[in-house]
C-alpha cells in the first residue's frame, strides 16, 4: 500500500498522469491592518482577512474533447486568514443556519464550444462575481469594504442550482443567461417544489474589444424560501416582522449598466444601478471611478452616490434615503503574485440613512494590508 502511494505521487509529480497535467491548485491570501469609525460608535482597529480580494483556495481543471469542445471545473472554496474559519462558518447569526460547504465560493461544471458556453453547479450572479459574472464599471468591484459595488443594494451573491449559458463573441459582444432554483439567498433551501423554491433569474450582454468593455444586466429573484429566523419588537423569537418578509419573499429586480474606457495612462469607469423590491426600496445608484498606474503601482478612486425611497416605511417614518461615498485605494506590487494594499474611504447619509451605524452609510475605513496570489 505505501509503494503504491508513493508511486502515485511520483507519476503526479512527474507529469504521467494525464489529468492532472490539466488541473491547477490555486488561491488568494490577504491579510491587513483596518481602522474603521461608523456614526456613533467608537473607532476599531482589527486584523481583517480579505478586505479587498477574498481569501480563497480552489482547484480547476479543462479537459479537450476535441472538434473544438472541451469540459472544464471550477471548485473553490473561502476561508478567513485570520482564524482559519472556512467560508459559511462565520458571520451568520443563528448557528442553525450554517451550512458546511467543502467549495462555498463555487462548484460549477462547464462545457465549451462552438455552441459558446454552459455551466451548472454554485456560483455568483450576473451582476456579483465569480467566474460567470460579468458586470463593468467601477474600480473597487466587490471588494475594498464600504466602497464595494454591492454594499448598499444588490439582487444575488452566490446561489445553488445555476444554470448559466455564454453566448459565442460576436463582434465583441457576447450574451449572458442563468437561472437558480434556490433563489438568491446563500442560506436558502432547494428542497420544496418548484412553485415553492426560490428563483433567480439574470439575462445581460456584455461587449469587450479594444479598449472598451461594457455590460447591461436585468436580473431578478424571489426568495420564497429563505426567510431567516426574526425577532419582533418585544424580542420574541418566531415572530416574523413585515420588515423581514418583504426583504426575504417580495420579488426583487435589478439593472446593472457598466462602461469602461482604457486610455493607457487612465482608465476611467462609469457604472449605473437601479434595484427595486416590490414594498421595499427602490434605489438608484452612480458611480464614476478610474485606475492609473502610478510610480511602479496602480492608483484607483472612486465617488458613488445613492438615493432611493423605501415604500415600506411606516406613516411617521421618513421613507427617502441617501449616502455618498469616496475612496481611494494604492496597490504596488512586490512581486507579480504579492501586493501591498492601501484604502481610505468616507461616507456619509441623509434622511433616512443619516443616523445609520455602519460605515457604508456613515463613517470612515483606513486599511493597509498584503495580499498574495499562487
Amino acid at each position: 500500500m505505501k509503494k503504491t502511494l508513493i508511486a502515485a505521487a511520483v507519476m503526479a509529480a512527474s507529469g504521467i498522469a494525464f489529468a492532472a497535467s490539466n488541473v491547477t491548485l490555486y488561491g488568494v491570501i490577504e491579510e491587513g491592518v483596518m481602522v474603521q469609525k461608523a456614526k456613533d460608535t467608537a473607532a476599531s482597529v482589527e486584523l481583517k482577512a480579505g478586505f479587498d480580494s477574498g481569501n480563497r483556495w480552489g482547484i480547476k481543471g479543462v479537459e479537450d474533447l476535441g472538434n473544438g469542445y472541451s469540459v472544464g471545473f471550477i471548485l473553490e472554496q473561502g476561508f478567513f486568514a485570520d482564524d482559519g474559519t472556512a467560508y459559511n462558518e462565520r458571520d451568520v447569526e443563528d448557528a442553525n443556519d450554517k451550512k458546511s460547504l467543502a467549495f462555498g465560493r463555487e462548484s460549477i461544471l462547464y462545457v465549451n464550444g462552438a455552441f459558446g458556453s454552459l455551466a451548472f453547479g454554485r456560483t455568483g450572479g450576473l451582476a456579483f462575481a465569480q467566474s460567470q459574472a460579468i458586470r463593468t464599471g467601477w474600480v473597487f468591484g466587490t471588494g475594498y469594504g464600504s466602497s464595494a459595488w454591492n454594499a448598499i443594494d444588490f439582487v444575488a451573491k452566490r446561489m445553488n442550482n445555476v444554470v448559466s449559458y455564454a453566448s459565442p463573441a460576436i463582434a465583441g459582444f457576447t450574451i449572458h443567461a442563468m437561472y437558480s432554483n434556490s433563489g438568491a439567498n446563500e442560506l436558502a433551501n432547494d428542497d420544496k417544489k418548484w412553485s415553492k423554491n426560490g428563483h433567480y433569474y439574470g439575462i445581460g450582454v456584455k461587449y469587450q474589444a479594444n479598449a472598451i468593455k461594457s455590460s447591461l444586466i436585468f436580473e431578478a429573484t424571489q426568495n420564497k424560501n429563505s426567510l431567516l429566523g426574526a425577532v419582533d419588537q418585544k424580542g420574541e423569537a418566531g415572530v416574523v416582522t413585515t420588515e423581514e418578509k418583504i426583504k426575504n419573499h417580495s420579488a426583487k429586480y435589478g439593472i446593472n449598466y457598466g462602461l469602461e474606457w482604457d486610455l493607457g495612462a487612465i482608465t476611467p469607469m462609469f457604472g449605473y444601478q437601479y434595484v427595486w423590491q416590490d414594498g421595499g426600496n427602490k434605489d438608484h445608484q452612480f458611480g464614476l471611478s478610474a485606475k492609473a498606474p502610478v510610480a511602479g503601482g496602480t492608483v484607483k478612486v472612486g465617488a458613488r452616490y445613492t438615493f432611493g425611497k423605501n415604500d415600506g416605511a411606516k406613516a411617521n417614518e421618513e421613507d427617502k434615503h441617501n449616502a455618498w461615498l469616496i475612496g481611494a485605494a494604492y496597490e504596488y506590487p512586490l512581486s507579480k503574485r504579492t501586493i501591498v494594499k492601501s484604502y481610505a474611504g468616507y461616507a456619509d447619509g441623509g434622511k433616512a440613512w443619516k443616523d445609520e451605524s455602519e460605515t457604508k452609510y456613515n463613517g470612515y475605513q483606513v486599511y493597509l494590508g498584503l495580499c498574495h496570489s499562487f
